[in-house]
């Protein structure tokens, strides 16, 4: 039997090998992957076979299942959100600069997720370390960043605005039939928006990250959106330095589980007239500080 293995990548985040998660994990090799998340922020974990349950299983590991108001649900399992592409879609799900559920006022702890159908091309996710980001600011803008929230709103993104997401690509629901891979646009229409510290203390690692994202953040609490826009901009550049970043190519069995308070992540849109299809469990997460 192999050995658990953690092995730090450049940029962001840890593979982890060695282990069968189908098979199920011992404590002592649910502690040390749990300790790799909560430092790394981001694990990997290659040529795994498990199915839709054991997904579920892994995930309740870490916390309650937080169930995605916006994706499209698996049919028997709703736990797992769809994150799909068609052959004929031209827009995929998550293809920018973005971290989940910012726009919660407990946000989503972290997220995993499983190749299910992969192209024979493309299709890789690129990720970014808020640990890293916060860490290369100067002493002088960090001080600065101590004292200031962000505003972080789903409307933008996913409610019924003639330029969201959900009405401007392929992916939301056109027809009002709730078939689409992004609806519910009327539940974003009527979440409030909430605020959160531009630098938060990690709550598993008690290290500092930047937490602000280009897709779900709108402005700096206090300021206008003109005002905001020159320090964001900054931030969001910072954040996406390629010493900070990783790319992850999908094989199949290849599984990412990222945390959501400590990284960014973006689904590469570069495999036209291809299938893609994952599978996504999203873990509850809390007020962050």
């Amino acid at each position: 039997m192999s050995q658990l293995d953690i092995r730090p990548l450049e940029g962001v985040g840890a593979e982890v090998t060695g282990v069968d998660i189908a098979a199920g994990l011992s404590n002592a090799q649910f502690d040390a992957i749990h300790e790799a998340f909560s430092e790394h922020g981001l694990i990997f974990f290659r040529d795994q076979s498990i199915s839709e349950q054991d997904h579920i299983d892994l995930a309740r590991r870490f916390g309650e299942i937080d169930i995605n108001k916006f994706f499209a649900a698996h049919p028997d399992y709703p736990e797992i959100a769809l994150v799909a592409k068609d052959v004929d879609q031209k827009d995929n799900i998550g293809g920018g600069w973005h971290t989940d559920h910012s726009y919660d006022a407990e946000p989503a702890m972290g997220s995993i997720l499983v190749a299910r159908e992969l192209p024979d091309s493309g299709g890789d996710t690129m990720f970014a370390s808020m640990y890293r980001a916060y860490d290369g600011l100067s002493d002088g803008l960090k001080k600065t960043l101590e004292g200031l929230n962000a505003v972080h709103s789903a409307a933008h993104i996913f409610g019924t605005g003639p330029t969201t997401y959900a009405t401007a690509t392929d992916a939301g629901d056109h027809e009002s039939k709730g078939d689409g891979r992004i609806n519910n646009a009327d539940v974003a229409d009527m979440m409030a928006d909430v605020i959160h510290p531009m630098v938060v203390t990690h709550p598993l690692s008690g290290k500092k990250a930047l937490y602000v994202n280009p897709a779900f953040t709108l402005r700096i609490e206090g300021w206008t959106q003109e005002e905001s826009h020159p320090l964001l901009q900054y931030l969001y550049a910072q954040c996406a330095r390629p010493e900070y970043t990783h790319r992850f190519q999908w094989n199949p069995g290849s599984i990412a589980f990222w945390d959501n308070r400590a990284t960014w992540h973006w689904a590469l849109n570069d495999y036209q007239g291809q299938r893609r299809v994952m599978h996504r469990i999203t873990i509850e997460g809390c007020a962050l500080a």
